[in-house]
């Protein structure tokens, strides 16, 4: 993990939130394989169709799935289908990096805002925390995030609630404040867009998922950019949303 803020002097405090799939990593083809595998475990049946994530939590992901399946959804199917489809993945653990990927410049973005003084990164994400940090070990993106302080997909929160918890868990655990003012959502989805909007983060959108820079800007992102590869533009980006001079301008 980076250095701790207090450490750097730094006069703004920021938080740094990056959703994961499909804004820093790829692993579409290991993460259905473990759905198909958590199906078959918790209801005995093959699984004929997935439920797309589209920026969703994967609790969404699970209830609709079952639906389109024609399972009804009882009250033990969630939290069964949450512990199969992370002993599914983890099974699965050698193949991510063999069939996933970081996405295009993934790695020097966030080595980049590491370099931020006074910044603090890391994930409010829909997929469960467990699966989330093994995607990010098999890249070695997790050695610039503090995983301990996120949002993942198995809370009970809203997305745009859990904005505001992982502000809290930063603040709790560096003993500073993280304000909304100085935090940053990073994600590819519309649904990332609304809950930044929601939960006070400015928001920065990369098309690099199932939503268009079109739809991305409609949406309300402060800045949308097509990839991670440009670090000087989203490191300008970041200070510019987290200065309130800056960010009114914007």
């Amino acid at each position: 993990m980076a250095r701790h803020p207090r450490d750097r002097e730094a006069p703004i405090n920021r938080l740094v939130l990056w959703n994961v799939d499909h804004t820093l990593v790829d692993v579409t083809i290991v993460m259905r394989d473990a759905y198909a595998a958590a199906f078959r475990e918790v209801t005995g049946r093959p699984l004929v169709k997935l439920a797309p994530a589209r920026g969703r939590a994967d609790s969404e992901v699970i209830f609709e799935t079952l639906a389109l399946n024609g399972v009804v959804a009882e009250d033990d199917h969630l939290p069964a289908f949450t512990e199969a489809l992370a002993k599914a993945f983890a099974a699965r653990r050698d193949r991510i990096a063999a069939q996933g990927r970081a996405m295009p410049g993934a790695r020097e973005a966030l080595a980049a805002v590491a370099r931020l003084e006074g910044t603090v990164q890391s994930v409010l994400t829909g997929t469960i925390r467990s699966n989330a940090v093994l995607m990010l070990q098999a890249f070695g993106l997790d050695e610039y995030l503090d995983v301990e302080i996120g949002g993942y997909g198995e809370e009970v929160y809203p997305r745009a609630t859990l904005i505001q918890v992982a502000r809290r868990r930063a603040e709790e655990r560096y003993g500073m404040p993280f304000p909304a003012s100085a935090t940053v959502l990073v994600g590819d989805s519309t649904r990332d867009v609304q809950a930044a909007r929601f939960g006070g983060a400015a928001m920065i959108a990369v098309a690099s998922g199932g939503s268009t820079a079109a739809e991305l800007a409609e949406a309300g992102a402060d800045v949308v950019l097509d990839d991670l590869c440009d670090t000087g533009r989203l490191v300008t980006a970041i200070t510019r949303l987290t200065d309130p001079a800056g960010r009114k301008a914007g």
